[in-house]
């Protein structure tokens, strides 16, 4: 009998240590009235890439738990709609609607309580910047209205990032500061990213995000203004391999698209505006498409009649040579001089007329 008990005795303090030195779990209970799915989709970032879990859904609501070793976002995706918040391992409860899932309720994560306090904290500039986004359709076609429009949400873009730098600056060791860099490092520029990643506590850089942010700016430098263009050979819509570095001699814009990318498609004809002003001026556009398929891709390129050199491995968004150049979001463009320099990247609308009328004199 006592050496049961005290078998007894060492099971127990041994489930008792186990428990205690159980890692903490964090839960999600949802309700989102107007949800019809049977299932949504919760994306964890991991690493590069992502876990997905699919999660059961009955009458609007869900209920999902994992284990969320440092605060992060994460992404609840349905069949329509997709939102994103903070999660950290503790309980947390979101409560919304589907027509309006951007004013859900959502409790129980201190992160992102922060988060929505800074959203809260430039509410004045997106309102405006809304605004001024529902004025486009009205003045397509007519090219000074739209370059005044340009011009205001470009003020407003920059008063947006003052905010965040702000924000950064106060909070390094926040995860919604990591966030914040990351949100502009998907098209952005290397040397002001690298200063604010460099504001960053070490403890907030060496987390998950900061270190995939940290990764992020080692391919944002690469393919920084100033820097030379990364060479490439892809294949022409006829199969034949051609060179960037074939059009070394003149200014270049390479242009990565895709045939799906409304942005995109929206852009082409300001870039064939563009072609059609200065081609005569030492001046070409290479396009680079991530498409997948290759009637897609010849068919774009015949409908919105683009004459320049356009290139694809068709690999989709895994496309080589967007890798190279640290490509997460189309349209995107880099300009080359003669010298095969980068000089300017991301010229859109009015903004690509004024950077070639000056460089192109």
């Amino acid at each position: 009998m006592p050496i049961h008990t005290k078998t007894f005795m060492a099971a127990l303090l041994l489930a008792t240590a186990c428990k205690q030195a159980a890692p903490p779990h964090a839960t999600l209970t949802a309700t989102l009235k107007g949800l019809k799915d049977t299932v949504v989709f919760i994306s964890i970032p991991v690493g590069d890439s992502a876990k997905t879990d699919t999660v059961p859904v009955k009458d609007g609501q869900f209920t999902w738990t994992g284990d969320i070793p440092e605060p992060q976002k994460i992404f609840i995706g349905t069949s329509t709609r997709y939102m994103q918040l903070f999660m950290e391992n503790t309980a947390v409860s979101l409560h919304g609607n589907m027509d309006s899932l951007d004013q859900a309720k959502i409790t129980g994560s201190a992160t992102h309580a922060a988060y929505e306090a800074y959203q809260q904290s430039i509410r004045d500039i997106t309102e405006q910047e809304d605004a001024l986004y529902q004025q486009f359709p009205e003045v397509k076609g007519n090219d000074t209205a739209q370059a005044a429009l340009e011009a205001k949400v470009e003020v407003l873009r920059l008063q947006r990032r003052e905010r965040s730098k702000q924000y950064i600056a106060v909070h390094p060791e926040s995860p919604v500061s990591v966030d914040l860099i990351a949100d502009m490092a998907v098209i952005g520029e290397f040397a002001p990213l690298d200063s604010l990643y460099r504001q960053l506590k070490p403890a907030a850089q060496q987390t998950a995000a900061g270190t995939r942010l940290g990764k992020r700016l080692e391919v944002l430098k690469r393919s920084a203004v100033g820097q030379p263009m990364i060479d490439f050979t892809q294949a022409d819509v006829n199969g034949k391999p051609v060179r960037l570095s074939d059009f070394k001699g003149k200014y270049v814009l390479l242009d990565f698209w895709a045939s799906w990318c409304g942005p995109c498609r929206a852009e082409n004809p300001n870039v064939l505006k563009a072609y059609n002003t200065f081609k005569n001026k030492n001046f070409t556009v290479v396009g680079v498409s991530l498409d997948d398929k290759a009637d897609k891709w010849k068919q774009a390129i015949e409908q919105d009649g683009m004459p320049w050199m356009q290139v694809s491995d068709l690999k989709g968004f895994r496309n080589e040579v967007a890798q190279q150049y640290g490509i997460q979001a189309i349209p995107c463009s880099f300009l080359i001089d003669p010298q095969g320099i980068i000089i300017a990247k991301d010229l859109r609308g009015a903004a690509l007329h004024t950077k070639l009328a000056a460089t192109l004199q």
